[in-house]
C-alpha cells in the first residue's frame, strides 16, 4: 500500500483509493446504470471499477471515465457464479479498499465518501450503509444497526447489509478470504461473507440509506428452491455459531422448511418445521411452510406480500 493509500481522508496526501467488484451476467443496461453511479462519485479519492462477466465474454460498457476513475472490463476466471466473478474481482484489483456493488443497483454520489470518513474515523475495517428496496413501484429504506457483531449476525440476517454497501479495507480482506465459491447456487455467499467477517470484529455502518436496490423477476430465487434449501444447510454445517443460538439456528431452519414446502416436499418440510419449533416455538417461518405444506396458501403468496415490504422469507 503506498503511502497516499494510506492516508487519512482530508489531509494532503489525499484519500485511500478503492477498487469496486461488479460482477455481471446478461444485464447490459443495468451494467452500464451501476458503473456510471460508481464512477461518478464525489469521492476525492481515485476509483476503479473492476465489471466482470460470468458466463458471458466480456463487452464494451458505456461509461465516462476521467482522471481518477477507471474501468477495466474482465472475464471470471474461477468457478461459474456470483462467489466465482466476485473472486476474480477481488484478485484482478490493486486498491487500498475493496467495495462490491451488484449490477443492477446503483449508488448516491456520496456513498463513498461517507463510508470511507467513517472507516477512518473509527479505524474500522468494514463498514455498510443503509439501503432503498425498489419493487413493484413501492420503495421501502433499511437501515442496519450503527455497530453489528457476530452473535447479532447468526440472530438476524440484518437483510440491510446488502452486498452492494460492503466497503473493508484489503488486508481485512485478506484475511476473512474469499466468497464462498463451495456454497450451492452462490446463495447466502454474501452472509457467508458477512459472519467471517464479523468474527474479526464488529460491522459499522452509516445510518442512511446510500444504495437503490432493484428488486425485479431476476433478482430472485423463486424457482430455485432447491438451491436455497441446499444452501442453507451449508451454512448451518459450516458455522458453529447457530449451534450456540437456538432463535437463529430456528430461522434458518424455518427458511429451509418454506423451501422444502414450496417444491411440494411436504415430509421434508415438516420435519425442517419440527426441528425449528423445538428450537423456538416462535419461529414464524415454521408456521408458513407447514400451511404451504398442507395447501393452505401458495408460497408465491407469501413471497409477494414478504416482497412488497422489502424483505425475504
Amino acid at each position: 500500500m503506498s503511502s497516499a493509500d494510506a492516508a487519512a481522508p482530508g489531509g494532503a496526501a489525499g484519500w485511500p483509493s478503492v477498487s469496486v467488484v461488479v460482477a455481471t451476467r446478461d444485464r447490459p443496461h443495468l451494467l452500464e446504470q451501476a458503473v456510471r453511479s460508481i464512477l461518478g462519485q464525489s469521492y476525492p479519492g481515485p476509483i476503479e471499477c473492476v465489471a466482470v462477466f460470468d458466463q458471458s465474454p466480456p463487452s464494451a460498457v458505456s461509461a465516462t471515465q476521467s482522471p481518477g476513475r477507471r474501468l477495466r472490463v474482465t472475464a471470471n476466471t474461477r468457478r461459474p457464479g456470483l462467489a466465482g466473478a466476485r473472486n476474480t474481482g477481488i484478485a484482478e484489483s490493486g486498491s487500498a479498499l475493496v467495495a462490491f456493488c451488484d449490477d443492477d443497483d446503483q449508488w448516491d454520489a456520496g456513498k463513498l465518501g461517507l463510508q470511507v470518513g467513517l472507516l477512518e474515523a473509527a479505524s474500522a475495517d468494514f463498514v455498510a450503509c443503509g439501503v432503498r428496496i425498489h419493487h413493484s413501484g413501492h420503495v421501502v429504506a433499511r437501515v442496519p444497526p450503527p455497530s453489528v457483531r457476530l452473535s447479532q449476525l447468526v440472530r438476524d440476517r440484518i437483510s440491510a447489509l446488502h452486498p452492494s454497501t460492503f466497503v473493508m479495507r484489503r488486508a481485512a480482506l485478506d484475511a476473512i478470504g474469499p466468497v464462498d465459491e463451495q456454497i450451492p447456487g452462490s446463495f447466502g455467499e454474501d452472509y457467508d461473507w458477512l459472519l467471517r467477517a464479523a468474527r474479526r470484529g464488529p460491522i459499522l455502518a452509516v445510518q442512511q440509506p446510500l444504495v437503490d436496490v432493484y428488486w425485479h423477476p431476476q433478482s430472485f430465487f423463486a424457482e430455485r428452491w432447491r438451491t436455497i434449501a441446499d444452501a442453507l444447510a451449508y451454512l448451518l454445517d459450516k458455522h458453529p455459531e447457530f449451534s450456540g443460538d437456538p432463535r437463529g439456528l430456528a430461522r434458518v431452519q424455518g427458511q429451509i422448511a418454506f423451501a422444502e414446502a414450496a417444491m411440494a416436499c411436504r415430509a421434508a418440510a415438516r420435519r425442517a418445521s419440527m426441528s425449528a419449533l423445538r428450537n423456538n416455538p416462535l419461529e414464524r417461518r415454521a408456521y408458513l411452510a407447514l400451511a404451504v405444506a398442507a395447501g393452505v396458501v401458495p408460497a408465491t403468496a407469501i413471497v409477494r406480500l414478504a416482497n412488497s415490504r422489502g424483505r425475504g422469507i
